[in-house]
């Protein structure tokens, strides 16, 4: 039943990836930037799950045929033959299934962007921002053995080295989706450089991994647009009261914010002349719609750095890096390794490996694959 389910789901997987794989080859839809890029990705998606469907119809048909023989043929060459083909074919099934279930999750929309990531020193004064500047310069050696590019936006050096605060960029393939998994506190044990005595302190950094911006593209119905028109009032000669030429625009749009519909007017009267006048107005409404969706950006991102982020408290963790012990904790999945001096070194693949398997677990769950 769990085959014939799976079977069920792949049903026009490939007919939409041929349909696909045409589209992309379109002279009108690779003229539309946006669609072409969509449309894109969405092949690099189907290709893969195209591929592992393609192999796991040829596994069924391979283990009917070999239980058709096993059951109709007396010849022993020819049963030995198909009981070999039945337990290969029986053996990569369990793998391939796994494989297409988690191909058919759907991905997060913004796993494949670029990320901004920002570390800043929490509890532990001096000793955190040391601390914050060692996680960024293991962050930035993962991200060159990743062959990412790495720029900083902007930083404040702490009194003792490190960072009190430091905000970079990563873009690459599929970096966001990697590195959020790193958002949360980190909290270090060692004994600090500016410990006289020998003892070992506590200490915090935050780490906020945000998905990078894209340019917004502002929308508008001209079709919607309400224009009046009206002479414009004040001294500038005999043209100013005589002509139309001022232009008033009235615009219903959605805020996105509220989702309640408002209506944006807007007047220009700046010119003598009305269709520079139009232009003024129409570029003053794309402004005004584009300020009102950065808003909405801000404020989601603010929104998700508070969830991701709580307040540098060294009681609220995600992982710990005890420098006595050489051990790295991660406490989302009880995952421990003592390794700590190859994984400051940028060689913490493993940890997050472990930790995307425990979310595709998740996935799987919610999905009753």
């Amino acid at each position: 039943m769990a085959e014939n389910n799976l079977l069920s789901r792949l049903d026009g997987i490939e007919a939409r990836f041929e349909e696909v794989s045409t589209l992309i080859t379109d002279p009108s839809v690779i003229s539309d930037m946006k669609r072409y890029v969509r449309l894109t990705k969405e092949y690099k998606d189907l290709e893969k799950l195209t591929k592992a469907t393609r192999s796991y119809r040829n596994l069924v048909d391979n283990i009917k045929e070999a239980r058709e023989v096993l059951e109709s043929e007396n010849e022993e060459e020819l049963r030995a033959m198909a009981k070999e083909e039945l337990d290969e074919a029986t053996a990569k099934m369990p793998g391939l299934e796994e494989e297409i279930k988690l191909l058919l999750i759907p991905a997060d929309p913004e796993d494949g962007k670029n990320a901004i990531v920002e570390i800043r020193g929490g509890t532990g004064g001096d000793e955190a921002a040391i601390f914050a500047g060692d996680l960024y310069k293991m962050y930035v050696k993962y991200c060159e053995s990743k062959g990412w590019n790495v720029a900083v936006t902007s930083f404040n050096e702490g009194t003792a080295g490190g960072f009190k605060e430091v905000v970079f960029s990563v873009s690459g393939e599929g970096v966001y989706g990697i590195l959020k998994y790193e958002s949360g506190v980190h909290r270090v044990q060692r004994v600090p450089a500016t410990e006289t005595q020998g003892r070992v302190h506590t200490s915090a950094a935050t780490v906020a991994v945000l998905p990078e911006a894209e340019e917004f593209d502002v929308e508008i119905n001209e079709g919607e647009i309400k224009w009046d028109t009206f002479r414009s009032g004040g001294a500038g000669g005999q043209n100013v009261n005589k002509v139309e030429s001022g232009v008033r625009l009235r615009y219903m749009w959605r805020n996105p914010n509220t989702g309640e519909t408002e209506e944006i007017l807007i007047e220009c009267t700046e010119t003598r002349d009305q269709p520079k006048n139009k232009e003024r107005a129409l570029s003053r409404l794309r402004t005004f719609i584009y300020d009102k969706e950065h808003q909405k950006y801000i404020d989601d991102i603010a929104s998700r750095r508070k969830t991701m982020v709580s307040t540098g408290d060294r009681s609220a963790k995600i992982r710990t890096y005890n420098y006595p012990q050489g051990r790295i904790t991660d406490h989302r999945i009880n995952y421990t390794i003592y390794n700590l001096s190859a994984f400051m070194d940028g060689d913490i693949q493993d940890c997050i490996d472990h930790l995307i398997v425990a979310e595709n677990a998740e996935k799987l769950k919610e999905s009753e694959l």
